[in-house]
C-alpha cells in the first residue's frame, strides 16, 4: 500500500538519516521512479526533505527536523497503531506489526496502551471474507450480488456498494439497490452467497440524510414495562444505570421509546417471563398474542 510505504520511508530516514533512491527502490520493491515520486509527496505534505548529488549524495531530511516532535506525538502514534491493530482483527493481512517495526518500535510494547479492539466475531472466518470481497468490489466498481435473510423473508439482491460500514455493533454494506432505486445498508451475517459481478457502475451522488446511515431512525414509539431485579444488569448494560427506576416491591420500572412495535416485541421477548408490558394498551395485546402463539406451539407435546 502507498501510504504504508511513504509512512516506511519516513521512518528510514529518521533512522539512517541519509539514503539512496536505489535503495529505497530496493528495499521496497518499486522503481526509483515510484520512490522518487514518494519523495515529492512527502515534501507536499509539509516534511522536509533534502536531496543531494555526488558521490555523497542522497535522500535525507532537514537537519533538526524530528518526526516524533514534529508531525507525531507518542500519543497520536499509539492511537495509529491502535487503529491499525483493530483493522488487522477483521482483515487477512496484518500490517500494523510490520509498519511499528519500520518505525523501529517493538510491536508488543507499542500496540499495547492498554487497549485492544477486536472487530471480529464468532463469525469471523465468514465476516473477514465478505469485508474483503466487498472493498475489492467498491474499489473496482463493480456490483454485487447476493442472498439476503431479513424479517419479512429472504431473496437476492443487485446492489452498487459503496462503504463497509461498522455500526450499532455489527457490520454492514452500504449501497444503492438496483431493484428498490435506493441507498441500504444490508447487515453481512444475514449476507450469503456473495458473488462479485462484472458490472461495472457509475458512481451516484449520496443524499446527506444518508450519509450519517440510519440517523434518520427514530425511537417515538414508547412503551412502558415493569422487569424483575435478576434482570438489572442487562437494563444498565444496554440503556445504562439510570435508564430504570426501582420500585418499592423491587421491580424495575421502564419508560423507553423504540423504533416501532415490531422491535419492541423483540425486545421484550428476549425477556421472557422476567417482563411485564404495562403500555400502551396496543403493546400490551400485541404482546399477550405474542405469547400465546408461542404457548400453541407447545401444546399437546
Amino acid at each position: 500500500m502507498k501510504i504504508e510505504r511513504l509512512i516506511g520511508i519516513i521512518a528510514i530516514l529518521q533512522q539512517k538519516k541519509k539514503v539512496t533512491a536505489p535503495f529505497l527502490a530496493g528495499g521496497f520493491e518499486v522503481s526509483r521512479r515510484t520512490i522518487n515520486r514518494d519523495i515529492e509527496d512527502i515534501c507536499r505534505a509539509g516534511i522536509p526533505i533534502v536531496t543531494t548529488q555526488g558521490s555523497n549524495g542522497g535522500i535525507s531530511l532537514m537537519e533538526g527536523f524530528s518526526l516524533d516532535t514534529t508531525v507525531f506525538t507518542g500519543q497520536e502514534l499509539a492511537a495509529v497503531f491502535t487503529g491499525l491493530k483493530t483493522l488487522d482483527s477483521i482483515s487477512h493481512a496484518a500490517s500494523a506489526d510490520r509498519i511499528v517495526q519500520k518505525f523501529g518500535g517493538d510491536p508488543a510494547a507499542e500496540l499495547s496502551g492498554g487497549m485492544r479492539i477486536d472487530l471480529s466475531s464468532f463469525y469471523k472466518r465468514d465476516l473477514t471474507d465478505k469485508i474483503e470481497r466487498i472493498k475489492a468490489a467498491v474499489k473496482e466498481r463493480r456490483c454485487i450480488l447476493f442472498h439476503y435473510y431479513y424479517e419479512k423473508g429472504e431473496s437476492d439482491k443487485f446492489v452498487e456498494p459503496y462503504l463497509v460500514v461498522f455500526r450499532w455493533s455489527d457490520w454492514y454494506v452500504y449501497g444503492f439497490c438496483r431493484e428498490r432505486q435506493d441507498f441500504r445498508m444490508y447487515k453481512l451475517r444475514r449476507l450469503w452467497e456473495l458473488k462479485i459481478t462484472d458490472e461495472v457502475y457509475e458512481v451516484r451522488e449520496m443524499p446527506e440524510e444518508e450519509k450519517r446511515f440510519g440517523s434518520h431512525m427514530t425511537d417515538a414509539y414508547m412503551v412502558t414495562a415493569v422487569y424483575d431485579a435478576a434482570v438489572k444488569y442487562k437494563l444498565a448494560e444496554e440503556y445504562g444505570p439510570d435508564s430504570f427506576t426501582v420500585t418499592e416491591n423491587g421491580q424495575l420500572y421502564t419508560e423507553w421509546g423504540f423504533t416501532g412495535p415490531e422491535k419492541a416485541e423483540e425486545w421484550f421477548l428476549g425477556f421472557g417471563d422476567k417482563v411485564k408490558v404495562t403500555g400502551p394498551p396496543e403493546m400490551v395485546d400485541r404482546m399477550k398474542t405474542a405469547w400465546k402463539n408461542a404457548l400453541q406451539k407447545y401444546e399437546g407435546t
